[in-house]
């Protein structure tokens, strides 16, 4: 067996030591964040993407190591493990082949195959596979048994062929190129269930589908499962029948003799009967993962621009859930996003309580010198946003938010531990006022799968889709850093080395002794060793401390390396952080040591610059379209601002303000061709859009952001207002899923 180290360096283009040093961090309880961030001269630089398929890849090659080590033992137990089996088994480099070579032996329930062996038909099984001269009458005749259960000549026959119908099913070589010959060549075929015309109207397209397997994309996959899931749909896998018998027929027909005879009637039988079901079952299984593995990343992608959309930072808000019949909950929020009041307006029920309302807002907005205010975008969003912008509020932002979420949020344990006094609606209320003043802090509160940018989010495995969302929110968190005095426990569980137990304990001791004055201090944190304080300690910010690293990336076990260096330099390290020219003259390789190199002193020079830097863009505001309120205001050719919503692998949504987010297809991304849309597009991004179709019965908008000039040029992007980098600027780890998803590829 090739040293996993080597194989998996072999795979990523890096050197194996830089694979052995990370998993050697991963194994001693580092995470990734700490690892591609502090720990780069023992990684050789290894960024975020490559260290998570490290550490992805290390855990498949060892399940694959424990499952090859069972079955060598279970051979052995059974005394069937020969030198030419063990060799198979030890070579083997996916679980699927070694499952293949596993099958002959490993224990079954009772099958024909089994049956016919217990009446003693192996070797009449054996004979006839072999397909020599003999006389297959006389030769099937010794085993004629009443005794034994085998009362004919063709009992014996029938029973022979049911073994070699087993023994072929059974096959490794042949499953092997079987199961390539359904993923690649085979066909999906689904069929209405009679009756279900009407039920399934949302599956029309499916309702006499043929497309072959390999093109289909990871959409129309899920969407079919699905359908057959609810009994809308059948759905087969149908291979090239002939040329998978003719595959049979090559690898075990050996003569043409009566003994061929029997054999082509095993291959017959047992490719209908136990192969042909079970390479099926494989495909689909193989057809669903990857279809997982592609609705995971645009949801893990999405959820990341989600995340680091932009924050309007510290200001006071007016925050507003809008309604018609139950009017508007209101609340104001002070800079860090405390609750200081709640009311209730209703400015959609008559002219009178229109008045009132105003009054209300009014007086609210001057009594806490409100800077900004935001407006759920759920119904009566469009309306209220009228209403209020009608207020001319002096120096008031006036921004609609993307509430989905927030009601999970309202009705969750974090709300309600949070304002147990408080309703649902009011939770809601302040959680869309957060999420303008930071996205980030606040939907780490819910479960990601709960914030509306997923694609058959429901259908996938749920493990690996949650394995993935973790990874993503960790990563964004890290990326961006988080104010220990002020953070939440939600999100001080996703700093590298915490967790929900050390958040909490965290919470609790800043509650009962104040506010952290310096990083060392979480070491009096309960239960907060030094390995956690090491994971963590970088990634946590103090702002207003009498060090001015504390508010920085750097880590503390650097401190005394900056504090050598100003020194070195006659400066202090507030003049390192504010001289430019004095951090360019620093001969960097004059601090290298066998633990400190380059990478991380570049860091630390960085970090001097910009001290804990937030890597999301600054805030833009946005408003849609006056006037354009309903689906029924649409009309073919108007163009509209909006805002996209969700991305999938056909498309892309975009609120225009209507309540019901109108499909930019693929094909209507741009002037050329588009592979994937994020090449073009990120989640809140703001965009310029045509409308080319409206079905109000249907509630189906159709968009498209071509332009009529340029045709062989993309259209140009417009800056996303939420904090997501342009391709022109440094990202703080890219692309990740994209990147996870082309690495990974290189070793399927």
């Amino acid at each position: 067996m090739i040293d996993h180290h080597i194989k998996i360096a072999q795979e990523l283009a890096v050197a194996s030591k830089q694979v052995t040093a990370t998993v050697n961090l991963l194994d001693e309880g580092a995470t990734v964040p700490f690892i591609s961030r502090y720990r780069k001269e023992l990684t050789g630089s290894l960024d975020e993407v490559q260290v998570t398929i490290i550490r992805d890849r290390v855990q498949q090659l060892r399940e694959l190591d424990k499952r090859r080590e069972a079955i060598l033992k279970s051979l052995t137990d059974m005394g069937k493990l020969t030198p030419e089996l063990q060799k198979q088994i030890e070579e083997a480099e996916t679980m699927v082949l070694l499952e293949d070579i596993y099958l002959p032996y490993r224990p079954k329930r009772k099958t024909r195959a089994t049956a016919a062996r217990e009446k003693g038909l192996q070797p009449l099984a054996e004979v006839v596979l072999a397909q020599g001269k003999l006389d297959l009458s006389a030769e099937a005749e010794k085993y004629v048994d009443g005794e034994k259960g085998v009362n004919s000549l063709e009992e014996a026959l029938a029973g022979a062929r049911d073994i070699i119908a087993e023994t072929i099913s059974e096959n490794a070589e042949v499953r092997t190129q079987l199961r390539e010959m359904f993923v690649e060549r085979g066909t999906f075929q689904s069929k209405v269930v009679p009756g279900k015309e009407e039920a399934g109207i949302k599956y029309k397209d499916y309702f006499d589908w043929t497309e072959p397997v390999k093109a289909a994309p990871s959409h129309r996959i899920l969407a079919m499962r699905r359908a057959e899931k609810e009994e809308i749909l059948y759905l087969d896998i149908m291979p090239p029948e002939d040329d998978a018998i003719a595959l049979l027929d090559r690898t075990f027909v050996k003569s043409n003799n009566t003994a061929s005879d029997q054999v082509r009637l095993a291959i017959a039988d047992g490719y209908k009967r136990l192969l042909k079901p079970s390479m099926e079952t494989e495909a689909r299984l193989l057809t669903k993962k990857k279809a997982d593995e592609e609705a995971i990343r645009v949801f893990a992608e999405n959820a990341r621009q989600l995340l680091l959309a932009a924050p309007l930072g510290q200001k006071r808000v007016m925050a507003i859930d809008p309604g018609f019949r139950t009017g508007c909950k209101l609340v104001c929020l002070d800079e860090q996003g405390k609750l200081l009041e709640y009311t209730a307006i209703f400015p959609h029920t008559g002219a009178g309580q229109a008045r009132e309302a105003e009054k209300i807002v009014k007086h609210l907005f001057e009594t806490y010198k409100i800077e900004a205010i935001a407006i759920g975008n759920g119904t009566a969003g469009r309306e209220t946003e009228t209403f209020v912008r009608g207020l001319q509020l002096p120096g008031a932002l006036i921004v609609m938010v993307n509430e989905s979420g927030a009601s999970i949020y309202s009705a969750s344990e974090a709300a309600r531990e949070e304002f147990p006094d408080k309703d649902v609606t009011v939770r809601g209320a302040v959680s869309i006022g957060r999420r303008l003043m930071d996205p980030l802090a606040e939907l780490v509160k819910i479960d990601p799968k709960s914030i509306g940018v997923g694609q058959y989010q429901h259908d996938v495995d749920q493990n690996k889709l949650q394995t993935s969302l973790d990874d993503t929110v960790i990563s964004c968190v890290n990326a961006v850093g988080v104010e220990l005095n002020t953070a939440s426990k939600q999100i001080l569980a996703y700093v590298s080395g915490l967790g929900p137990q050390l958040a909490q304990n965290i919470v609790d001791y800043r509650n009962q002794h104040g506010a952290f004055k310096r990083r060392e201090q979480l070491k009096k944190v309960p239960r907060l060793g030094e390995k956690a304080f090491e994971q963590a300690a970088g990634f946590l910010r103090i702002q207003g401390s009498d060090n001015p690293l504390e508010a920085s990336g750097v880590h503390p076990e650097r401190y005394s390396l900056v504090e050598q260096i100003a020194k070195d330099n006659n400066a202090t390290i507030r003049d390192l952080m504010t001289n430019d020219k004095l951090r360019k003259s620093i001969p960097l390789q004059k601090y290298t040591s066998d633990k400190v190199g380059l990478p991380t002193l570049n860091d630390i020079m960085a970090e001097l610059a910009k001290p804990g830097r937030d890597p999301r863009e600054k805030f833009e505001a946005f408003s849609f379209t006056e006037g354009v309120n309903e689906i029924k205001d649409l009309k073919v050719g108007m163009k509209l601002p909006g805002i996209v919503t969700n991305i999938t692998a056909f498309g892309a949504f975009v609120d225009i303000g209507v309540h019901q987010d109108g499909l930019v297809h693929l094909s209507q991304m741009a002037n050329r061709y588009i592979k994937d849309p994020n090449e073009v597009l990120k989640v809140h991004q703001q965009v310029e859009v045509t409308v080319t179709e409206v079905d109000v019965a249907r509630k189906r908008i159709s968009l498209s952001m071509k332009t009529e000039e340029n045709k062989n040029s993309n259209p140009a992007r417009k800056p996303a207002f939420t904090g997501q980098p342009n391709k022109s600027k440094k990202e703080p780890e890219g692309d990740m899923q994209s990147k996870l998803a082309a690495l990974k590829a290189r070793f399927k």
